[in-house]
């Protein structure tokens, strides 16, 4: 007879080889087709709200794993969300506009926009970010992202557009905008201003001279600068001293130098010259107003006294630029300065520079240094290797430029700011210290781009009396005709039909007008996102519960949200921010192509299917760098493995289980009550890590629970139950109850991250519940439940799995010395105490044996303390059905080669298929 066939051995559809990426798209169009993303939002609408607001990626290229990291984790959150009750929507969105765009087009098109209409322009720089849009929503959707994917928000968008100008015109209304000729930070490249978050910092080499301003009037005597700019000394309109530093008159043969005392030890150190001896220390004040010639033009100008000046690096002695410099800027306004900047937008000097009129400010250097020379002027120069403020897009240097700019008076509302930071909640609640820093550090945010690819600032100015002209009827009149037309009127049509008709100024009556030509900063298109998203959709509501983006948008997006928000609603748009590292590689480097450590998301998925890279970008505390390499990536693909092969040894498990053969959970067992006490732990373990959102958590608490609760003990020990009793017997029976509450549990766990395999679980888990539900993600989170929790049985069973490592040692030792082979073998002697004993005899000899996977079991008291254990080769022969040794093999006639408890168990199970023919 072939005894195999009697077995209850493992049956199921549910595969060992994943197939992730053939299988993962199938349920994307199984989604679709049940509109289940909505099915969601209808089931939750009467509970509890949590609105995520996205912040939109730049429609620009394809999504990389620092994009693919951040809607991975905005996906786990709400789907976690959803399963625990929340109605929970999620709106993705674009940030369309800026010059990344323009880029492209020029790159793509080779079009140069100073050839082409604007409005050509703007149609080809809006194709150029509908086509990524649509790219990135695939790739987004291919991670396994739920959302309103076909009604995302897109700041190109009219409605969008409309919304922000209005909320400029707010800001104006309220007096929290004005425009002045500022010294900006400027990108001769991108021929554009930049805002403070639009600045990245790389290693530059810049030229280090110290040069000697002629003192007017006194032969022979110079005021010594330092400067690492020289192509900023043809905007020199000044030199500042600190008003209480003590300056000397250094004089060296027959010229005599002004230097802070403090700091000539450090000059001649950096130069290796002697600046000379002092005759004469005078206090800074005395040298206000102290008149020099300018080295490269003999201008005159005077000396400043200021207390910003440094008394700790150069000589002391500043030379004061107001076209080039923030604070130089301030100064000049505050002596009345030429404020003018001698360079044009691309970095060309202007015919304010004289005889460096249409030389580059890169060029003009070497020039400078050369006429400086020859003047001998100059006391030293050499290089320097500094950090120096680069363009965010181009990474070419900027420079500081005087322009005429709109911006954000910061300083009339930052102390409200800081007040709205600490009423949000940071996590990791050390980041609420970096934007506190920088919102209190922060310079007025310029809003004025020199572009055209964007929303245009919706301001007249009148052309007879110079009036700014904003105001509620021409942004009325505005944004009726840009939802009628869209915003390119601004370019095409004349001020007159752009406002209303009949208008005129209200300061001078004049009809005549010209509108701004700047565009606004696309930081401030995304950073009003929350009024034209949260406030417009009826889905939504203001404000966000969750903001949850990289650490760079703590100078980015989280703070031009919150510099938006404070000014007209006094409270920050988000009630939580969460932020998440940056990917590196496993050596914790950022990837770049030059280092040939870039790894493409979409690589990842074709080789391992998108559940892998979900399971691997939240394996690590997002919260700092994440690492990814391949080998990472192999070693999480193993932990799928494993957790996949524990869910389908269940599955295999239940081919013939269904509800109705439920046992009663008080009449399961121990053993299986310590299973679903475990598993109710993990319950309560991983809820508490999502709502902390410490999803790194996640993984260790699961697959620990895969692989050393149920792989490498439960389910180790229940096989036998499993395969050689009879369908209905009750120990097996007891078993499945337990496994498919587990497999109801685990499949509903896992849906948050692993969001695909979940799905293919819940399938096998409807063919044994009878369950109709659509799809996993419309089921519940599991929740912590009381009547699981049993304390007592895992004191019982740590003590017992104690005794059961010692057992394994010794059967281990016995097989390494050929006494033994498979532990089903051996016969297990155990001595202890009393106590000890009768807590082993507690359990039976059939779950002892199942527990240590023996053939035997034999307990003695004796008089002594611990656990002496002995083994023994088991008596009897091998069962040829379920593998243990019996001494009662050969006892029943009809089935010579079987123990007792398996040929009982086949006769039961032909008696049964006899009476089922």
């Amino acid at each position: 007879m072939e005894y195999e066939k009697t077995l209850n051995l493992p049956k199921t559809n549910f595969s060992m080889r994943a197939n992730l990426p053939q299988k993962e798209p199938t349920w994307i169009d199984y989604w679709d087709e049940m509109n289940i993303y909505e099915k969601i939002l209808d089931k939750n609408n009467k509970g509890p709200v949590f609105i995520l607001h996205d912040g939109p990626p730049y429609a620009n290229g394809d999504i990389h794993l620092g994009t693919a990291l951040n809607k991975i984790l905005k996906d786990v959150t709400v789907r976690y969300k959803s399963m625990t009750g929340f109605y929970a929507p999620y709106v993705p969105g674009w940030d369309c506009h800026g010059l990344p765009t323009e880029q492209e087009v020029a790159k793509k098109l080779k079009l140069d926009r100073k050839t082409v209409s604007v409005v050509d322009w703007r149609n080809k720089c809006r194709e150029v970010a509908s086509h990524y849009v649509d790219r990135q929503r695939n790739q987004f959707r291919r991670l396994g992202v739920f959302g309103d994917w076909f009604k995302p928000y897109i700041t190109m968008n009219t409605q969008y557009e409309v919304k922000e100008i209005r909320v400029f015109a707010e800001l104006f209304y309220k007096g929290f905008l004005y425009r002045d000729f500022k010294s900006v930070l400027w990108c001769p490249n991108c021929e554009t201003s930049l805002a403070d978050a639009e600045i990245e910092y790389e290693e530059k080499q810049s030229h280090s001279i110290y040069v000697e301003f002629p003192v007017f009037n006194r032969p022979e005597t110079y005021i010594l600068i330092w400067t690492t700019t020289p192509w900023t000394l043809p905007g020199n309109r000044a030199v500042a001293v600190h008003p209480t530093g003590e300056y000397a008159f250094v004089k060296d043969n027959d010229k005599t130098r002004i230097i802070l005392k403090d700091l000539i030890k450090s000059v001649e150190n950096v130069t290796g010259k002697n600046v000379g001896n002092i005759t004469n220390i005078v206090i800074g004040s005395e040298l206000h107003g102290l008149s020099y010639s300018h080295p490269l033009n003999q201008k005159t100008f005077s000396v400043v006294a200021e207390e910003w000046v440094s008394l700790e690096e150069g000589t002391g002695c500043v030379h004061v630029a107001p076209g080039h410099g923030d604070i130089d800027h301030i100064t000049g306004k505050k002596y009345g300065l030429d404020l003018t900047s001698p360079v044009d937008e691309k970095g060309l000097f202007t015919n304010e520079a004289g005889p460096y009129e249409g030389v580059s400010y890169k060029v003009s250097e070497e020039l400078i240094l050369a006429h400086l020379r020859e003047k001998g002027l100059i006391f030293e120069s050499g290089k320097i290797l500094h950090q120096y403020p680069h363009c965010w897009r181009c990474h070419k240097p900027v420079i500081y430029r005087a322009a005429r700019q709109w911006f954000v008076d910061v300083d009339k509302f930052r102390e409200k700011a800081i007040e709205g930071i600490k009423e949000v909640n940071w996590l990791p609640s050390g980041s609420i210290n970096r934007i506190e820093s920088m919102v209190k550090a922060r310079p007025d945010w310029c809003l004025s781009r020199q572009r055209v690819w964007g929303v245009p600032i919706p301001v007249f100015y009148c052309d007879d009396c110079e009036e700014t002209i904003l105001n509620e009827e021409t942004i009325n009149n505005l944004s009726k005709i840009a939802l009628e037309n869209s915003f390119d009127v601004w370019y095409e049509w004349e001020p007159s039909k752009l406002l209303p008709e009949g208008f005129s100024c209200p300061t001078c009556g004049s009809k005549n007008f010209n509108k701004e030509t700047d565009i606004m900063d696309v930081w401030f298109d995304s950073g009003t996102s929350h009024y034209a998203v949260l406030e417009e959709r009826k889905e939504l509501s203001w404000p966000a519960d969750l903001y949850l983006e990289g650490s760079d948008q703590h100078r980015g997006w989280f703070q031009t949200s919150l510099l938006t928000s404070i000014p007209l609603k006094n409270k920050a748009p988000y009630k939580n921010v969460v932020t998440s590292g940056w990917i590196v590689d496993d050596k914790g480097r950022t990837m770049h192509k030059s280092l040939g450590n870039v790894i493409s998301p979409d690589d990842i998925i074709s080789k391992y299917g998108a559940d892998v890279l979900r399971l691997a970008l939240t394996g690590s505390d997002f919260s700092k760098d994440v690492s990814i390499s391949k080998d990472i990536l192999e070693q999480f693909s193993d932990i799928y493995r494993k957790i996949r092969n524990t869910l389908r040894f269940i599955i295999s498990n239940l081919y013939d289980f269904n509800e109705s053969d439920a046992i009663p959970y008080e009449e399961i067992g121990e053993l299986n009550q310590w299973v679903l006490h475990r598993m109710n732990n993990l319950i309560k373990d991983v809820n508490q890590s999502f709502e902390e959102y410490r999803y790194h958590r996640f993984h260790h608490l699961l697959h620990d629970f895969c692989v050393r609760d149920l792989s490498a003990f439960y389910l180790d020990i229940v096989k036998d139950r499993l395969y050689v009793l009879h369908d209905n017997h009750p120990r097996r029976k007891a078993t499945q109850t337990t496994l498919y509450t587990l497999l109801k549990n685990l499949s509903s766990l896992i849906a948050p991250i692993l969001t695909f395999t979940s799905e293919e679980v819940f399938v096998e888990l409807k063919s044994i519940s009878g369950d109709s539900t659509l799809s996993i993600h419309l089921m519940p989170f599991p929740d912590y439940k009381d009547v699981l929790n049993k304390p007592e049985l895992e004191e019982k069973l740590t003590y017992l799995l104690d005794i059961r490592e010692a057992v394994n040692k010794e059967l281990e030792s016995a097989r390494r010395e050929g006494f033994i082979g498979s532990s089903l073998e051996a016969s297990v002697t155990i001595k202890s105490s009393e106590n000890t004993i009768n807590f082993l005899r507690s359990f039976g000899n059939d779950d002892l044996e199942d527990l240590f996977i023996i053939s035997g079991i034999n307990l003695e008291n004796i008089d002594e303390e611990g656990i002496h254990i002995e083994i023994q080769h088991a008596s009897g022969q091998k069962c040829e059905r379920c593998w243990k040794w019996s001494s009662s093999v050969g006892e029943n006639k009809e089935h010579l080669t079987l123990c007792s408890r398996c040929a009982e168990e086949v006769k039961r199970i032909i008696g049964c298929d006899i009476n089922n023919e």
